[in-house]
């Protein structure tokens, strides 16, 4: 394990430097920087309905206004505006979308609060971190794993982000920054209230999720979490509120178990899902989408709640009855694809690549067959892809189902180098590629373009 730097050091140089943090916060270049980024992330408007695009020509006219409530401490945060998002595994996860001028006065924020906290957070803490990333996460896990730490405590935090005690998260932030101008502002965002339906709703705890600034408040929320089981010698992987320590028994994992929880809930007073927190070998749980089996040494594999929630997903796209045409769904399955294998290409099981790919393409021809609706249209259909003619009329006018009929005969009339053709990107050449492109330190050298 990885030696923790001293944070008392750390704390000495850096309070010293943070007494004037907001000129930093509102200089020209820092500004500009966190412009370039609210505009590259993009993102839909938050109450007052102004979009990423308005937001230049508005700070022309109103920016010095802003910078001087905020040197002088008067600036007022708006509402964030609510946003529900269904969970996959059930439930809604509730997002605070900031107004564009707020989200770039965090991002400004974040900017400036990175350098300071950032350095002395733990070398197990992975989450929305400058240079790491989930992979590197799974990857740490995998090395306790193969070490000999093969059982796992998985806790999960009840709605942590809306449940942060607004007091102890100041205080921690207090410690270390000695502007009082940005310990207010913070501290306004945080109670700026939601609003819904037109009604702005106070907020006593929590920092919504969806604001730049958010996350880095996590960390520093869930740094005190991380000292406690560094001090204890467990070995853990943390990326956000998601937590896994690796243990060699079930005895040991209940009892890391029962001293976690209490810590959390009497320090940090946040409170542990017990029925989603378990003791249990890493094969059977998911950590950022993966799981572990063992062949020949601790492998990676695409954990099975990942694998259904890209089958709807693809239902989702290959719907009948969406609207949308040929192309468009092509379009959005190269989009979601390209994505979704950057992200999984660390798994070590092709062949789950090549079956989804199978499926995918049966979802196209399915799409494909009830198109042409009328068993003349399927037929001129067919004959036109140079099927031979008592073929194709026996694949017309079959009165199989769509998916059925998907399966089989039409493979030969809808092969995959017709899928190809209309644009197609196979899953497993993307899979093929991603591997090749990536770095010896995890990361990549890009994925884009057509693949053929």
């Amino acid at each position: 394990m990885s030696k923790e730097r001293s944070p008392k050091t750390v704390n000495e140089s850096s309070t010293t430097s943070t007494e004037h943090l907001m000129e930093q916060v509102v200089a020209r270049a820092n500004m500009f920087a966190a412009l370039r980024r609210v505009q590259r992330n993009g993102g839909a408007p938050g109450s007052d309905g102004m979009t990423v695009e308005q937001l230049p020509a508005f700070l022309k006219a109103n920016w010095e206004v802003i910078k001087g409530k905020l040197l002088s401490d008067k600036y007022k945060p708006q509402a964030v505006r609510r946003v529900e998002i269904p969970k996959p595994d059930g439930g809604v996860r509730l997002l605070g979308i900031p107004n564009v001028v707020d989200r770039l006065i965090q991002q400004a924020l974040l900017q400036v609060l990175t350098p300071i906290f950032d350095p002395t957070f733990s070398e197990q803490s992975f989450g929305f971190r400058p240079g790491r990333s989930a992979h590197d996460a799974v990857q740490q896990a995998k090395a306790f794993i193969e070490a000999g730490n093969d059982w796992v405590v998985d806790i999960d935090l009840e709605r942590f982000f809306d449940t942060v005690n607004h007091d102890k998260l100041m205080v921690r932030m207090w410690k270390r920054i000695k502007d009082k101008r940005v310990l207010h502002v913070i501290r306004r965002y945080l109670q700026a209230g939601v609003l819904i339906n037109g009604v702005v709703m106070a907020s006593d705890e929590g920092t919504p999720q969806g604001g730049p600034l958010s996350p880095l408040l996590a960390n520093i929320m869930l740094d005190d979490l991380d000292r406690f089981l560094t001090e204890r010698g467990h070995r853990f992987c943390r990326y956000a509120d998601d937590c896994n320590i690796y243990v060699s028994s079930r005895r040991a994992g209940e009892r890391v178990t029962a001293g976690t929880c209490r810590f959390l809930e009497e320090r940090l007073s946040l409170k542990v899902n017990t029925s989603k927190s378990a003791v249990d070998k890493p094969r059977n749980r998911k950590f950022l989408g993966y799981s572990f089996f063992r062949r020949h040494g601790i492998r990676l594999r695409i954990a099975p709640k990942s694998l259904v929630r890209f089958k709807a997903k693809i239902r989702e796209i290959t719907a009948r009855h969406n609207g949308w045409s040929m192309e468009q769904r092509i379009t959005a399955l190269n989009a979601y694809c390209r994505g979704w294998v950057r992200y999984f290409s660390f798994a070590e099981t092709p062949s789950v690549f090549a079956k989804l790919e199978q499926q995918i393409l049966r979802r196209l021809r399915l799409c494909q067959w009830a198109n042409w609706k009328h068993p003349r249209t399927r037929l001129r259909k067919l004959l036109a892809l140079k099927l031979p003619e008592w073929k194709a009329a026996r694949i017309a006018f079959s009165r199989k189902g769509y998916w059925r009929i998907s399966g089989g005969p039409l493979n030969s009339a809808m092969p995959r180098s017709y899928w190809e053709n209309r644009g197609i990107i196979r899953l497993t050449t993307l899979f093929t590629f991603s591997m090749n492109r990536r770095m010896p330190d995890g990361t990549y050298g890009g994925v884009g373009g057509r693949l053929r």
